[in-house]
């Protein structure tokens, strides 16, 4: 089989590909070799699939269905792997292979339904979901770990957001509240939790062994709201489409931080920092629809 990669992930990683990156040239390579070793076989490549990894729909020996993932080393793929055993399928997808030889990039999971997440809910029931699965994976992260920190993570977001307001002048006052929010927030988290790092409605999945259960996590170590701040600004072209967008999505804020006991202040900066410094990164890389929706929802807080 022709492990090509999909549209959207050579879209998405030629994006932000470093000079002299050829992981995506590799991979076809790297797919068949992985299938190989496992004894795998293969239904198909996941359609549009993601934005930083190939998943490949396959079946091991016993016939049981399983998800072969495999990313490059920037999608920091083996923090992944550490944070799904530590999490031991409670919230998450089942990792089922342990670190070995040959498993570097690569990422043997438990089959969930790949085209039913909890976007295809309703809106309000979809937050509900959402947030009742985001809320068991927020535990102490293993003694020794090596995952990036909240700070560490922003810290780097911020330069290249300074980056982007000195290229784009119109963005600076957004961007200067965006940076100030995030220094003040830093002074004094009130806690140090594994955090899933990218969690939205599109990253939780239908399930056989629980209704719904996380994937594709980024994980990194804070606070709750931090975690809660993407959640915050699902489905934003609709938001934005709507008369009282500003208002409905100061009532999401105000009722998602009520229904996980995070503060409510807290959550708000969090989730500017993380609109404006997804907004400024979307307008460097060329998506300017994308950038625009972003910068309005920052706006609104």
């Amino acid at each position: 089989m022709a492990f090509e990669p999909p549209r959207r992930l050579v879209r998405a990683l030629g994006e932000t590909a470093p000079e002299g990156d050829d992981w995506l040239e590799k991979l076809p390579e790297l797919a068949r070799e992985a299938v190989e070793r496992r004894e795998l076989t293969v239904e198909r490549v996941q359609l549009p699939g993601g934005r930083s990894s190939l998943v490949v729909l396959v079946r091991r020996t016993d016939g049981t269905p399983a998800v072969l993932k495999l990313a490059p080393p920037r999608a920091r793929p083996e923090s992944e792997r550490v944070a799904l055993a530590h999490w031991g399928g409670r919230g998450a997808v089942q990792l089922l292979e342990p670190v070995s030889e040959g498993t570097e990039g690569v990422l043997l999971l438990e089959r969930l339904h790949p085209d039913v997440s909890v976007r295809t809910l309703p809106e309000a029931k979809a937050l509900l979901e959402a947030a009742g699965t985001l809320r068991r994976l927020w535990v102490d992260p293993p003694e020794g770990h090596v995952f990036e920190t909240v700070a560490e993570r922003t810290g780097r977001q911020a330069r290249a957001m300074r980056a982007g307001a000195d290229a784009a002048p119109e963005v600076a006052p957004l961007v200067d509240a965006a940076l100030s929010a995030r220094e003040e927030l830093l002074e004094s988290p009130p806690e140090h939790r594994l955090l899933h790092g990218t969690f939205r409605q599109s990253k939780v999945l239908s399930g056989e062994r629980m209704p719904w259960l996380a994937v594709g996590p980024d994980p990194v170590v804070g606070e709750h709201a931090f975690d809660l701040a993407r959640l915050v600004r699902d489905r934003v072209e609709d938001l934005i489409a709507q008369p009282s967008g500003a208002t409905t999505t100061r009532r999401r804020v105000r009722r998602l931080a009520e229904s996980l006991e995070v503060d409510r202040e807290r959550l708000r900066g969090w989730t500017l920092f993380r609109a404006v410094e997804s907004g400024v990164r979307a307008r460097r890389v060329g998506r300017e629809r994308d950038a625009e929706l972003l910068l309005e929802f920052a706006s609104w807080l």
